[in-house]
């Protein structure tokens, strides 16, 4: 039932606000002076103070999460829903559990509770392949996916329950955000574990252990620096915009990229022997990410930021380079901070 009360202010209440995501949006929304309140929400209470933010545990990969979200939404002024969960990789019914039916549950909430704005987090993975070369694809390329790839089949079949959300909620301002991949120094730690592996050495990343970097073929993406994103997503919320919205920081990064990054050499290495090598990993357990998801890597499009750039007024402030940067940085010291997801832990 929708509510008809005023709003106290401009609250907004964000899913999976312990993350790499959540952290840089729920303190990029705090600081500013249009925002009265942020609730943060996750599966568990982190032990971070920030100013205006009050923090809550739900899990939204239950059913009977979506009674007390929408207690949590109600009189909210828009949500931005992040909670997402990237493993366990061998076990896609439960990764589809919190990913999919949990973002069903969160949008089917902000309806009843009569919520004026939800902001998405969609992905540079709900897109179909497309081409490598630059300006890139605006936000009208198809969004289907890399279907054999878990993360990107649930992205991909968000968009279509967003459509049919959108038809029945007009009312509901939603906006779909669709960021390449994001790094800063503090959720390195997570990220290592979550695509490398628990007990993979951040030391591996000097420069005098990784001699060469593997040229593959299709090896071309595109980064940003997740506080950037979050300004964006900021910048979502308050202002009256509806639709997708691409954001990608320049330059796009090459083997070449990574090599002057790492101060190392790029040699030309068969992708198919790279994918037998990790496809043999990852059915051993060894690493958690599937050789489906780098097949979906290789194939992912690059992106055209322009409409973020001239509707929301957003300009990413520091480059790619700098966001490889700091979670380079932060792989090799072990950064993380005092949330469950992004606990830091240097390994070797």
């Amino acid at each position: 039932m929708k509510n008809d009360s005023p709003h106290p202010g401009k609250r907004v209440v964000v899913t999976g606000a312990t993350g790499n995501v959540g952290t840089s949006v729920v303190r990029a929304l705090a600081a500013d002076p249009d925002i009265s309140s942020v609730l943060g929400l996750a599966r568990r209470r982190p032990a971070l103070e920030i100013s205006k933010v009050a923090w809550d545990t739900v899990d939204l990969s239950r059913p009977s999460s979506e009674e007390r979200l929408t207690g949590l939404l109600d009189g909210a002024y828009a949500v931005v829903h992040l909670a997402w969960r990237f493993q366990p990789t061998h076990d896609p019914l439960v990764t589809w559990q919190s990913n999919v039916l949990g973002s069903q549950r969160v949008f089917d909430a902000a309806a009843r509770a009569g919520v004026p704005a939800l902001v998405h987090a969609s992905s540079v993975g709900a897109y179909s392949p497309g081409p490598k070369d630059e300006p890139g694809v605006d936000e009208q390329w198809p969004t289907h996916g890399w279907p054999d790839a878990a993360y990107c089949r649930e992205k991909a079949y968000l968009e279509r329950i967003l459509d049919t959300f959108e038809l029945r909620h007009p009312q509901i301002r939603v906006v779909r955000m669709r960021p390449g991949f994001l790094f800063k120094e503090t959720a390195a730690s997570e990220q290592r574990r979550i695509f490398a592996g628990r007990h993979a050495p951040g030391p591996l990343l000097r420069p005098d252990l990784l001699p060469f970097v593997p040229d593959l073929e299709g090896l071309r993406f595109q980064v940003l620096h997740t506080d950037d994103a979050a300004d964006a997503y900021r910048l979502a919320v308050l202002r009256d915009v509806r639709g997708p919205f691409n954001l990608a920081a320049d330059p796009v990064i090459d083997a070449r990229g990574l090599a002057d990054l790492l101060d190392a050499r790029v040699v030309r290495i068969p992708r198919a022997l790279v994918r037998t090598v990790l496809a043999g990993a990852w059915r051993a357990h060894a690493v958690p990410a599937s050789p489906h998801l780098f097949d979906a890597v290789l194939r992912l499009p690059v992106l055209d930021s322009g409409r973020a750039r001239d509707t929301l007024g957003w300009q990413p402030a520091r480059t790619a380079e700098d966001a490889l940067g700091a979670f380079l940085r932060g792989v090799r010291t072990g950064a993380g901070e005092n949330t469950a997801p992004l606990a830091g832990r240097k390994i070797g």
